[in-house]
């Protein structure tokens, strides 16, 4: 049995979402790790924390420790996993030469459940859901469900199929194409629980996220009796690949508005809100979801905004996520049409929920960020007040004042036009 030094040795330095032979060799490091009791969590995680660790290893240690978790629990509990499928078609097929990036999504999810559920008394169901998709996702993740082994666990579900809806959370959408994603969610989660699940864990349509880490999510939720777990890419211990450089330097501008309109939540830590791993216990779920603000990409800031309200404490756990880049909606649709919705759902989310926020930055956005095309003037510039900021200063308004940031603004509007 290889002693874990050979083990770090020998992992990859790199990891494909696409290719099937480096999940597989993923799983084969997981297993030697998990064949020796004497690596203990902490020592793995001590192990994988060194500079030069690969990726592989890294993503094996977080496989590790959610495994064990998950076997070592005693009590039944009943999951739901929900994503939400628009523009999926490429990424639900595997990857050949005609379809460079497909990473067969949904079988792999499957894969990844049945992995780390095996044997324990975790049970679960994975909701796939359309949100109108024009490429017919549903119909091509129902293909797949039914030729699977495991095609039982999962639920194809169609937002078309639900709305119009005379009540219920879903009843403000006229058509599929008033939901951005969130429709699609909710509707699964209105599922779950319809379908008595304990918990719901959401998470995206592509493999960014190995749903081997549920262990990750379950062990506050059950130990420390947390109704809400939120993911965190943001933390030391979690394993991020993402390939910031797609955004401008004047990312830390739209990072800095935000913070201050959600003050409230990022004053509680919470730094990675739009994290696609979370955990909701079904009872509190149902609550939050009564009377959604927002059914597009915001609506994770909007649901946690509503347990914000409710006083609901969060549980937040480092877990590992590839970024799934080439087939991003951000693509499609353009960074700055998602982060325009982000910012205004924002501000409709603080001041629907009656949470304390910065009311002179939410004026701000209401008056000079009237569409994405506002945004794609400050992407690729940053004022002199943000040049030298720490990601941890950002939103306080001593650093740059939404006076100041509107002034900066209109500059920037100006010399556009003047161009």
């Amino acid at each position: 049995m290889p002693n874990v030094k050979e083990l770090l040795e020998s992992a990859k330095k790199e990891f494909d979402l696409t290719e099937p032979a480096d999940q597989e060799s993923l799983y084969a490091l997981t297993s030697a790790l998990l064949e020796q009791p004497e690596l203990t969590d902490s020592l793995l995680q001590e192990t994988a924390r060194q500079p030069d660790a690969p990726l592989e290893f890294r993503l094996a240690v977080k496989l590790v420790i959610s495994r064990r978790y998950a076997l070592s629990m005693n009590e039944p509990i009943n999951i739901g996993v929900v994503f939400a499928m628009w523009g999926e078609h490429n990424r639900l097929y595997a990857k050949n030469d005609n379809n460079p990036h497909g990473e067969d999504s949904l079988r792999t999810k499957l894969e990844q459940l049945n992995w780390v559920t095996e044997g324990t008394p975790i049970e679960w169901t994975l909701y796939a859901v359309d949100d109108g998709c024009p490429h017919d996702s549903g119909k091509i993740a129902q293909e797949i469900a039914d030729t699977h082994l495991l095609g039982d666990k999962v639920k194809v579900l169609f937002l078309s199929d639900a709305i119009p809806a005379s009540s219920g959370p879903l009843k403000e959408l006229e058509s599929v194409n008033d939901s951005r994603k969130a429709g699609a969610i909710i509707l699964g989660c209105m599922q779950a629980i319809s379908d008595d699940k304990d918990a719901v864990v959401y998470t995206d349509a592509d493999n960014s996220v190995h749903l081997g880490q549920l262990g990750l999510l379950l062990k506050p939720y059950i130990e420390e009796d947390y109704r809400i777990i939120l993911g965190n890419r943001k933390h030391p211990d979690a394993v991020l690949v993402k390939q910031e450089g797609r955004w401008g330097i004047g990312i830390k501008v739209l990072r800095h508005m935000q913070r201050m309109v959600g003050q409230a939540i990022f004053s509680r830590d919470i730094l990675d809100t739009q994290a696609a791993f979370k955990l909701y216990e079904c009872d509190l779920l149902e609550k939050i979801i009564a009377h959604p603000t927002v059914f597009d990409f915001s609506f994770d800031t909007d649901w946690i905004l509503a347990a914000i309200s409710m006083e609901e404490s969060f549980a937040k756990v480092p877990f590992a996520f590839i970024d799934s880049f080439a087939e991003s909606a951000s693509i499609t649709q353009g960074p700055m049409t998602t982060w325009e919705t982000l910012l205004k759902g924002l501000v409709k989310a603080v001041r629907r929920h009656g949470v304390p926020h910065n009311e002179e930055m939410a004026r701000l956005l209401d008056e000079e960020i009237k569409s994405s095309a506002d945004l794609d003037l400050l992407i690729h510039h940053l004022p002199q007040e943000l040049e030298h900021a720490s990601a941890e200063a950002l939103g306080d308004p001593a650093l740059m004042s939404p006076e100041s940031l509107q002034v900066w603004i209109q500059q920037r509007k100006k010399d556009a036009r003047n161009q």
